[in-house]
């Protein structure tokens, strides 16, 4: 008699694979520095400018060191000059200037618009090398070195006095503006002939209107700093009389040609961040952004008169003082777009239905941040209260509330608010909103007592000043330690997350566009089938956020996972 036997089942151990998505579709190192994926683009330069924003800090923390003591401790005054040099070259041209542009810009427009990828992928790679081969030839400067000229480079001590690496870092400087040109170009490309059927201009979202008016006021400005940068290392090389007066040039004439791209700069900062505020406030609020067409407007306008204004940094100089006076109008002008965006951010969290996660708390920090900073940009914008004011603290707190309390804000704003979509990763919520808030604080004890010690008179650029204004400068400094710990932070824990951070899901925020749309992190190509859009911009219902965490209906304890304190509430919750 046989035994019949049950057949054995072979169960794999393997686990089920991943779904395709942009950062498995190929491992190497090739792989990704050849890669034309802009998504992968993205990820190169957020990695890049990481690096150079932790390099810039590092001149900052050297500068508020030295600045504890009256007559300073740590620093010759030749170091001290190229440290503050350091942080302002680094900062501004390596990192504030394509922050936002080249890492969450690159990655979300072609998802905005509907796209398989930008207009121009190679030179979207391109623009990365640009990026890096400048950013090393400034560095070899710095570290070779050092130079001393602060990061305007005015001549014609830059030009012809300065005994430091002047002309590297000016090359250095012209590539990466190289960089900038080819990612504004692709950028207006992009959006112009590469939208999804029925994605018409006021369906936009207003993250694209920011940026293409970025990418305009970079095509337009930039070249005209990349040329006046390279006339002063011919001036330099050659001893042309460009702008020395000493062999016939003139300096202010460096002064109208660096400012004219340099006040427009500020534009290609904090533009981009205003577009991030406009995501964030209209998800969070769960409402569509009050006065949708004059915000999408007024960052044309901006970009605009931004280049209209660059006189009001010349008021103590050989400029006439009629022309002052039309720069000084011009200059009050341009606040008003700003104060629509605010107004109308403002409007439309009236009433709303607040949800208050990392990416809210980091713009509502914004919009009081840069507020203080544009109310006291009329304070140079002055003719008078210029002429007390001009090269104080003051000038660097005003500066820094636009470009640190406003850029940098909408920065971290974005990146944790897109940070699910680039990853499919949760970072743990109540971490974020510590980090925002530790942000905050730090920022403004950084940089207020430097309003007050500007208003009495402490010149910028010193190492050595009156013992009365010591308390204000030891307040600054402490308050950079904070804020270095709230940059930190984040540091940590996103880190973490890509590693032990809970899937994501496709749309955590509930929010609308057409990037929530893909899975979380997208494929390489974007979408299966190319999207058509019916639905106007930001239809948002006040209800939606209650069940818009992910598909399989978790708390929002459970997504955001461990906190170091207990959730902030939600305006409208019921009791």
């Amino acid at each position: 008699m046989s035994l019949a036997t049950e057949p054995t089942v072979k169960h794999s151990s393997r686990p089920p694979e991943a779904p395709k998505n942009y950062l498995n579709n190929g491992n190497t190192i090739a792989s990704w520095l050849l890669t034309t994926d802009h998504k992968r683009i993205a990820i190169l330069y957020l990695i890049s400018i990481t690096i150079m924003f932790g390099l810039g800090s590092i001149g900052a923390a050297a500068v508020r060191a030295e600045l504890t003591s009256p007559r300073g401790h740590f620093l010759a005054s030749e170091t001290y000059n190229k440290m503050f040099t350091m942080h302002g070259v680094i900062m501004v041209f390596f990192f504030l200037v394509p922050s936002i542009p080249a890492t969450i810009g690159n990655f979300c427009i072609p998802l905005m618009v509907g796209a398989r990828d930008l207009a121009f992928p190679r030179l979207n790679l391109l623009s990365w090398y640009l990026y890096v081969i400048g950013g090393i030839c400034t560095l070899v400067a710095i570290f070779t070195g050092g130079i001393d000229t602060g990061w305007t480079f005015y001549t014609p001590y830059s030009s012809m006095y300065s005994n430091t690496n002047v002309v590297l870092a000016l090359i250095g400087v012209f590539i990466a503006g190289f960089s900038s040109i080819t990612t504004g170009i692709n950028f207006i490309v992009t959006i112009h002939k590469m939208r999804a059927p029925g994605l018409t201009w006021f369906r936009l979202p207003l993250f694209v209107w920011g940026h293409y008016a970025t990418s305009v006021i970079i095509i337009l400005g930039t070249p005209v700093v990349a040329i006046t940068l390279m006339l002063v290392v011919v001036e330099r090389t050659l001893h042309l009389g460009i702008f020395d007066p000493k062999i016939g040039g003139d300096p202010v004439l460096f002064q109208h040609l660096f400012w004219f791209y340099s006040h427009p700069a500020v534009y290609i900062m904090i533009l981009p961040s205003m577009a991030i505020i406009s995501e964030i406030i209209a998800c969070f609020s769960r409402k569509r952004i009050f006065g949708y067409s004059f915000v999408a407007f007024s960052s044309v306008m901006i970009a605009a008169f931004g280049f209209l204004v660059w006189g009001h940094h010349l008021f103590v100089s050989s400029q006439s003082m009629y022309a002052g006076m039309v720069f000084s109008v011009i200059s009050f002008l341009v606040a008003v777009p700003s104060a629509i965006k605010v107004f109308n951010w403002t409007a439309t969290i009236y009433k709303g239905r607040v949800w208050f996660t990392a990416p809210m708390l980091y713009a509502m920090g914004f919009i009081g941040l840069f507020t203080i900073g544009g109310l006291t940009g009329l304070f140079l914008a002055c003719l008078a209260t210029d002429i007390h004011l001009h090269d104080t603290y003051f000038v660097i707190a005003h500066f820094h509330y636009v470009m640190v309390g406003g850029a940098i804000m909408g920065y971290m704003g974005g990146l944790h608010f897109w940070w699910p979509k680039i990853t499919g990763k949760l970072y743990p919520e109540g971490w974020a909103r510590l980090a925002a808030g530790i942000t905050f604080i730090g920022f403004n004890l950084t940089f207020f007592p430097q309003f007050i010690v500007g208003f009495l008179g402490n010149p910028r650029r010193y190492h050595y000043y009156p013992d009365e204004f010591q308390v204000w400068h030891i307040l600054s400094s402490a308050g950079a330690s904070i804020l270095a710990v709230g940059y930190l932070i984040p540091l940590g824990y996103m880190t973490w997350s890509l590693f032990y951070g809970r899937a994501a899901g496709n749309n955590p925020w509930g929010a609308v566009g057409l990037e929530w749309e893909t899975q979380s992190p997208p494929m390489s190509h974007n979408f299966d089938e190319p999207p058509i859009v019916t639905w106007e911009a930001y239809e948002y219902h006040p209800v939606e956020h209650d069940h818009a965490h992910t598909e399989d209906d978790r708390t929002e304890e459970e997504i955001t996972g461990p906190s170091p304190g207990v959730p902030g509430p939600r305006v409208g919750d019921k009791a």
